[in-house]
């Protein structure tokens, strides 16, 4: 994926991603480029590419020794170089897509009504489209170039090796369940995808030393999407989770403090659309002239068919992803991100030296993509927040549509990373950010951040136990990222107190849902029947607000739609609170009628947290590929959840849970032996090891294991002992 190899394995069907991929690959100076990550990075990040071609050198000279999937697919890893490590294909870089649905959403419903839909703050963006920004236009397949190139890889009984293929009818029917749950994540993206964290101070725990707690939430993976390590030498030790595929340690501590990150909107794509010369569409209309864009071709090796040519083109603002000769029309993406320093994570290089807040600051300041917010607890007793993520400066546009690309809608270069908001030492003693908005109404370069946030919920959940007034322990920690209160079913349970259902069980569901604590926990027939009735009351909201034909680009969100609940207005009809009331009662009446034809007549069947309903399978992306007997190796669950999208312990808003946390990590800034973590299903991608999956119990219970520090203390359960020697004559 990161080289725009993956058609010389899996061939013509591929040539697409392929050709996304080399449009976006970053074309800058290398050397600065890995130079921005660390004063060394260069160093750095050949020596770990170095080290990943030992091992794939070792196992091509031993194939017996080729881990699983590489055997299923029949194929041998090939060498590494710098481009993987610093390859964005993987990364959370922007808004784009959501920018082209506004924009077409604006087409069908008019800007007013979309602003009243979406959940845009802290001010409301222009969302004025200018020609030649065209609505017909617009539904053309704009970002199939884009998408491809960031979409996971899809693999099919052709691509396994004979022995080991899954039938047609078996593989049509696990393929329809991978895309159900990538249609259910795209679908709840801003508010299943995101993350907690929070750091408190020494006044807030019972030892009076800071702590920092994190847990990210993406998309559930099989191998996990982050690694564990404890990275030692002169200068490092630092211990913590990042991605494999880049060296540091992103999330984690060293001997002098902690960090975390959890999203922090940053809008750094903007869609550019240009009038193309009808006598030669490679120049597109600037400042009154015709430019001439710039075109690199390049050759895709196809596996089983001749290599592809295919032609590379880009404006001044970047590459352009789709030209629409019939109407003379081409839209390029101006990607932040293909600036040097724009792959993602790999800055946490200067972060895992630090030593201080000054210093851990002057390192985010180096962190460009994905916005983030970082967190940091010290044994000094401070703790601090710095927004991070390269943002444009938009000079007169608010980015959340497309624009003309003639030179009217420009960026004036980047916001300092330092400008964006930040907090140090703060008096009620704890920072919590969890992907809300923690921008300031006044902040002078909304523009440069973004209007989107995720609901929210799960920082006010966070905010109102960290501020009760108590002093914390680490397991006091670890039950709040955990928690499953929902603070919508207290919003809107309330909702039914006054109206009872005619229907004899839905009006049992009601009395019941009355006296429920609000818990969405696993064993609870109460959070199976609210869950149900909280589908409901999105749906009908959806359809009460959003058009049909507006119903692909614009969804109403859980809260606009509390919003619209607790003050109706004249779409509920004439009588608003009535109308309200018998939305309410109609949406419940409906979950009881979907559970009792799920479950049976019997509530005790209602249960939230079972394999029929609220649970975690872990699809392997080989899994639809191959036949039942490995299909069971690679899968990992089912077994039963609890939670969803809106509560701390995020779970994702499918039966399935397909997003969520599953590294976490706790931090005692006192004694770094106490350091707790997750990290699900296991540490190896390989199936054939032990530690593949042996986490995935603990994870599924809502437990963590100790992430000790010292080496005694790692000596004391040491599992296994590598030693690794350079080659005699070697660097």
């Amino acid at each position: 994926q990161a080289t725009g190899t993956v058609a010389e394995i899996l061939g013509p069907r591929e040539i697409r991603r392929d050709h996304g991929t080399r449009l976006f690959r970053f074309r800058g100076d290398l050397e600065q480029e890995l130079n921005h990550y660390h004063p060394r990075g260069a160093e750095i990040i050949r020596a770990f590419v170095a080290g990943v071609n030992a091992r794939i050198d070792e196992v091509n000279e031993d194939l017996d020794s080729l881990p699983l999937p590489f055997r299923l697919l029949g194929i041998q890893p090939k060498r590494w170089t710098p481009e993987v490590v610093i390859s964005r294909h993987q990364g959370l870089l922007g808004n784009i897509g959501s920018e082209l649905d506004t924009a077409r959403a604006v087409c069908e419903l008019g800007a007013d009504k979309v602003r009243e839909l979406a959940y845009f703050h802290p001010h409301e963006p222009d969302l004025t489209l200018h020609k030649p920004v065209d609505c017909e236009a617009l539904s053309e397949d704009i970002l199939a170039l884009y998408n491809a190139y960031r979409r996971p890889v899809d693999f099919y009984p052709e691509d396994v090796v004979p022995e080991h293929r899954a039938s047609t009818a078996a593989f049509e029917s696990a393929f329809a369940d991978l895309r159900r749950d990538r249609a259910t994540l795209a679908e709840h993206d801003q508010e299943d995808i995101g993350s907690n964290n929070w750091v408190v101070s020494g006044s807030r725990t019972q030892d009076g030393y800071p702590m920092m707690v994190n847990d990210p939430h993406r998309r559930q993976a099989i191998p996990s999407l982050r690694y564990w390590v404890h990275l030692v030498g002169p200068g490092w030790n630092v211990i913590g989770g990042g991605e494999p595929e880049i060296p540091g340690v992103s999330i984690g501590h060293n001997e002098y403090g902690a960090w975390g990150l959890t999203v922090f909107g940053t809008d750094g794509e903007d869609l550019y659309v240009y009038e193309t010369d009808p006598d030669n569409p490679d120049r597109y209309r600037y400042d009154g002239a015709w430019e001439s864009m710039r075109i690199i071709r390049e050759t895709i090796p196809v596996r089983g068919a001749a290599a592809e040519e295919v032609t590379l083109k880009y404006t001044r603002h970047g590459p352009v992803v789709f030209e629409d000769r019939e109407r003379g029309l081409a839209y390029a993406l101006r990607p932040a991100w293909m600036e040097a320093g724009g792959a993602p994570y790999l800055a946490s290089l200067r972060m895992d030296q630090a030593r201080n807040w000054e210093e851990f600051r002057d390192a985010c300041a180096y962190s460009n993509i994905p916005g983030e917010n970082m967190i940091w607890a010290d044994r000094e007793g401070n703790i601090g927040w710095q927004a991070v993520g390269i943002a444009p400066i938009r000079r007169n546009f608010s980015g959340m549509v497309p624009v003309p690309g003639d030179g009217r809608f420009e960026w004036d270069g980047y916001l300092p990373i330092k400008a964006k908001p930040h907090e140090y030492n703060p008096a009620r003693g704890w920072i919590e950010t969890s992907n809300s908005n923690y921008t300031a109404p006044d902040y002078p370069y909304l523009d440069a951040i973004g209007y989107t946030w995720s609901a929210p919920f799960r920082w006010a959940r966070g905010s109102e136990v960290l501020d009760g007034g108590r002093k914390f322990n680490l397991q006091d920690m670890v039950a709040l990222q955990h928690d499953y209160l929902s603070i919508p079913a207290r919003t809107l349970v309330p909702l039914l107190v006054p109206i009872a259902s005619d229907e004899p069980l839905a009006e049992l569901a009601r009395q019941r849902l009355l006296q429920w604590d609000h818990v969405l926990d696993a064993d609870s027939v109460e959070a199976g029947i609210y869950v149900a009735f909280e589908r409901k009351l999105l749906e009908a909201m959806q359809a009460l607000k959003v058009g049909e034909a507006a119903r692909p680009y614009l969804r109403v969100g859980m809260k606009r739609t509390i919003d619209f609940l607790l003050a109706p207005d004249g779409d509920f009809g004439r009588d608003p609170i009535a109308g309200r009331d018998a939305l309410v009662v109609d949406a419940l009446e409906s979950a009881v009628a979907e559970l009792r034809e799920r479950f049976g007549p019997s509530m005790a069947g209602w249960r939230y947290g079972q394999a029929a309903y609220k649970h975690a399978t872990i699809r392997h992306p080989l899994s639809p590929a191959v036949n039942a007997a490995m299909r069971e190796r690679l899968d990992v669950g089912p077994v039963p959840r609890g939670g969803n999208g809106f509560t701390l312990g995020n779970t994702g808003s499918s039966d399935n849970q397909v997003s969520g946390a599953s590294f976490r990590i706790f931090i005692d800034t006192r004694n770094w032996d106490a350091t707790l973590g997750m990290n699900a299903p296991g540490q190896v991608g390989d199936p054939d090891s032990p530690l593949y999956d042996n986490l995935f119990e603990l994870w599924a219970k809502d437990r963590v294991f100790p992430a000790f520090y010292s080496r005694s203390k790692i000596e004391s359960v040491l599992f296994e002992k590598l030693d690794i020697q350079p080659a005699r004559g070697g660097p």
